[in-house]
């Protein structure tokens, strides 16, 4: 028996733990996207399904946020229950992925965002298309929100980055 460690990105603003866990329990592997050019045990791409006794979780390619960026949706029999997704970042190709690999799952489908600095931890498709400030404008408004956002450069992706293009796995120097 091994445990899964997924991915949805190759992250520029902290240290993924996947390589630490893998230290720790030898058996874990390792799930990232091929687009985005990391590290991992298992590779998958758009249309992929990862099975495990009578559950499956589907890969979305949702690129914005990077080029490699992926949803994964879980499936019980053939209904989407759940999707875990990262906000992304291409304001058109974010509108894109979003509208046509996410909010286009049935209403009731939990979102699980894999980062949300309010603290959610979860929504549905049918709160995000009703309620969501930035997701319930159309194309051309969203992509002029995002552009006013003036988001910081990401303090830490000049060791975020390289870390985790290796599976998090660095040998800092002592201190």
């Amino acid at each position: 028996m091994f445990a899964l460690l997924v991915n949805t990105h190759c992250h520029a603003d902290h240290i993924t733990s996947s390589g630490e866990l893998k230290k720790k329990l030898p058996t874990c592997r390792s799930i990232i996207s091929k687009a985005s050019g990391a590290q991992a045990d298992i590779y998958v791409k758009d249309g992929d399904a990862i099975e495990f006794g009578n559950l499956a979780i589907h890969v979305a390619a949702t690129p914005g946020h990077t080029n490699g960026c992926v949803t994964y949706i879980m499936h019980h029999g053939n209904r989407p229950i759940m999707a875990l997704l990262e906000m992304l970042w291409d304001p058109r190709t974010l509108y894109n992925s979003v509208h046509e690999k996410i909010l286009s799952l049935p209403e009731d489908t939990l979102l699980y965002p894999a980062h949300d600095y309010t603290g959610q931890t979860v929504t549905t498709v049918q709160e995000e298309k009703s309620f969501n400030p930035r997701l319930s404008k159309s194309q051309e408004d969203f992509i002029k929100i995002m552009k006013e956002l003036n988001l910081p450069y990401p303090k830490a992706i000049d060791k975020a980055l390289p870390a985790n293009l290796v599976c998090g796995i660095i040998d800092l120097p002592p201190k």
